[in-house]
């Protein structure tokens, strides 16, 4: 019988032990929870550190102090021949424009880059000819993959996913905003790159923002891939690369082209 009453009062013992650890831990827990205190003063959530850079903006879409230019009206020093890296042969304009010369290629940046912003201005010629995809094309393209289209489509149809600002063949924009044809078109793009893993993976899908004429027309599009004439999208592993100008025979202008890297 005395055995009995131990064992009784042992397994009392034990179970009192065990709500007490619980009742601990839970009050534990709540006092953790409810340490931090809502702040009170002003000065209680101000960050001070770190600080960003100063970038002094450009005035009437210049480039700011901390862009490279690719085209300043002057030269075609920072371009090269796309097809076959040989000087770029389009026709430099005394107004500090260039324009496509029809047959020489496209042509492209001599640098490549990764996520940038781009601001890059552009007209289709005065002269209307021809129609559709015939009418002031070319193409504004990142890393030589991913195409903005560049168009004219004023009383110019054509299908939606290849009209001006499209991503071309992929994302139709939220609005046209062109200009009169002949006078000159902005593009403010902003391009984050895609990620591949060890193996070629894609990881991450590369986004896409582009204001045509200070118009929200992609909001941060996710890329399905390339943007491709013929077939669908494709994710071939690949880094930084060109920015490249379409020659599409037709003759469209350029200037003020700089690049912000990301």
């Amino acid at each position: 019988m005395k055995k009995i009453t131990a064992l009784v009062i042992l397994s009392l013992l034990i179970l009192s032990c065990q709500k007490t650890e619980t009742k601990a831990v839970t009050e534990t827990s709540t006092i953790t929870e409810t340490t931090e205190q809502e702040p009170t003063k002003p000065e209680e959530t101000e960050v001070w550190e770190p600080k960003p850079p100063t970038v002094t903006p450009g005035k009437n879409n210049a480039a700011p102090s901390d862009a490279m230019v690719l085209f300043n009206g002057e030269n075609l020093d920072e371009w090269i021949t796309a097809k076959d890296s040989t000087a770029a042969k389009w026709l430099l304009n005394k107004d500090g424009s260039i324009t496509v010369n029809r047959g020489t290629g496209d042509i492209q940046t001599k640098q490549n880059f990764g996520s940038v912003q781009l601001h890059i201005e552009w007209k289709s010629p005065s002269e209307i000819k021809n129609e559709g995809q015939h009418r002031g094309n070319s193409g504004v393209f990142l890393q030589k993959r991913y195409e903005v289209q560049v168009l004219d489509n004023n009383d110019n149809e054509t299908y939606s996913n290849g009209q001006v600002a499209s991503i071309y063949k992929q994302s139709i924009p939220l609005a046209k905003a062109s200009v009169p044809t002949g006078e000159w078109n902005t593009y403010d793009i902003i391009f984050h790159a895609p990620e591949f893993d060890a193996e070629g993976n894609k990881t991450k899908s590369a986004t896409i923002t582009v204001l045509h004429n200070g118009i929200l027309v992609q909001d941060n599009y996710e890329l399905k891939g390339t943007t491709e004439y013929i077939g669908w999208p494709k994710n071939v592993a690949h880094g930084d690369g060109p920015i490249v100008l379409q020659d599409h025979d037709s003759d469209v202008s350029y200037r003020n082209i700089w690049v912000r890297k990301l």
